[in-house]
């Protein structure tokens, strides 16, 4: 087994923040140094607690809170949530009246990820007349909402915020031209926004990628902004533009590439790792389009990044060649994205079925655990526990 490249990376990054503040942890690399173990008994189990509504969204966690938002499929309501990480006990629900959005039937109202930093908790809904940032206090005390326009899209909305430099950024590609936004965290109001020819509506949130944003989109392929003006650095269109594709998962960093996916579910999908140059340029350095996922975003560790597909097809790539390692089929439908707790790497599939693998240069599957329910998220790993959300409930392991 190769000496594992990114260690001092992955320790300062957990150095910095235990929490998990965003879809997939600190910049959404989905790795935690916390050691969760791969076979689960009744022991393991810190708690289980049925949500006020349902939802696809994944939970996310600072400090004793975790924050996850739930929808109601009849009436459309919204529902920030905060549950005690070490009670399961419900600390706070704010229900908001919204309209019930139309979306593909994989979809929910309450499918996107909160973010948090220090003082506040931000959630994100859309409709066809409204897409809309919710700001709360850790208390749950309304700080601020804002509405950003229609989102426009069949397959409904889907899309996580992300806090960055006292900035609320958030991905409104849409079925039509779109934009990236972003507000100013404390007040709500918006600071900046970029036009994009997005023509169909995606899910993939940004990344940060040293002082810069990174991007993910069909149409732009993998794009580098300023995140403090959302002007555009440089981009590569790396995607077949002229086939219906829809990008999905997120981006991660690996070293000095951002490697990226898209397709679409009955067409051919990309992964993309791209080096950016400086001055405005970057160059393609390697690419696969074989089992990519378009759902489950990548992970990255040691000197591999894994492809988690769909339907249970795990790729373990060289992260700086494409060399592939192994590939091999583990059961399942996968929705939700692979994160790390050590060196074990879990994955639920959509019936709640918990595989973990052993991140290594050959595919040695540890343990498979049964929640026994629909989900279509990815877990959260803080304070020693991992926080599943499956779509009526929230579980803590430890």
């Amino acid at each position: 087994m190769k000496i594992p490249l990114l260690l001092m990376a992955f320790s300062a990054v957990s150095a910095v923040a235990q929490e998990w503040p965003r879809f997939r942890g600190p910049n959404g690399a989905g790795v935690s140094k916390t050691e969760i173990p791969a076979k689960w008994t009744k022991a393991n189990f810190c708690w289980s607690i049925a949500l006020p509504a349902s939802g696809h969204g994944s939970p996310v966690v600072a400090g004793k809170n975790v924050f996850v938002l739930c929808g109601d499929e009849t009436s459309g309501m919204r529902i920030p949530l905060c549950v005690d990480a070490d009670s399961g006990r419900i600390r706070w629900q704010v229900p908001v009246k919204a309209a019930r959005n139309k979306h593909h039937k994989f979809n929910s109202v309450a499918s996107t990820t909160p973010a948090c930093d220090a003082e506040r908790v931000y959630f994100s809904w859309g409709t066809s007349d409204e897409l809309t940032l919710a700001a709360y206090d850790h208390g749950g005390k309304h700080q601020w909402s804002t509405g950003l326009g229609p989102s426009i899209g069949g397959h409904g909305f889907g899309a996580s915020p992300i806090v960055y430099r006292g900035l609320v950024i958030i991905n409104k590609d849409q079925d039509a031209d779109g934009e990236w936004v972003a507000v100013d965290a404390k007040t709500g109001t918006v600071t900046w926004r970029l036009a994009r020819r997005s023509k169909r509506i995606s899910y993939s949130c940004a990344v940060a990628y040293k002082d810069q944003l990174v991007l993910n989109n069909w149409q732009h392929g993998i794009s580098g902004i300023n995140p403090m003006d959302g002007s555009l650095l440089w981009e590569k269109s790396v995607y077949d533009i002229e086939t219906k594709e829809r990008a999905i998962s997120s981006p991660v960093v690996a070293g000095d590439l951002v490697i990226a996916t898209c397709g679409f579910t009955t067409n051919p999908k990309h992964c993309v790792a791209v080096r950016p140059l400086g001055e405005g340029r970057v160059e393609e350095v390697w690419r696969i389009e074989r089992s990519v996922p378009h759902i489950p975003s990548p992970i990255v560790y040691g000197d591999w990044v894994f492809l988690w597909e769909d339907k249970g097809i795990v790729s373990c790539v060289e992260h700086q060649t494409g060399k592939t390692i192994w590939r091999e089929r583990v059961r399942g439908d996968y929705f939700g994205s692979p994160v790390i707790a050590g060196d074990k790497i879990f994955c639920v599939d959509k019936g709640g079925s918990v595989s973990v693998i052993r991140a290594g240069d050959h595919l040695e599957l540890l343990a498979v655990n049964e929640l026994d329910a629909l989900c279509r998220t990815t877990p959260a790993i803080a304070g020693g526990k991992m926080f599943v959300r499956t779509y009526e409930h929230l579980h803590a392991i430890r």
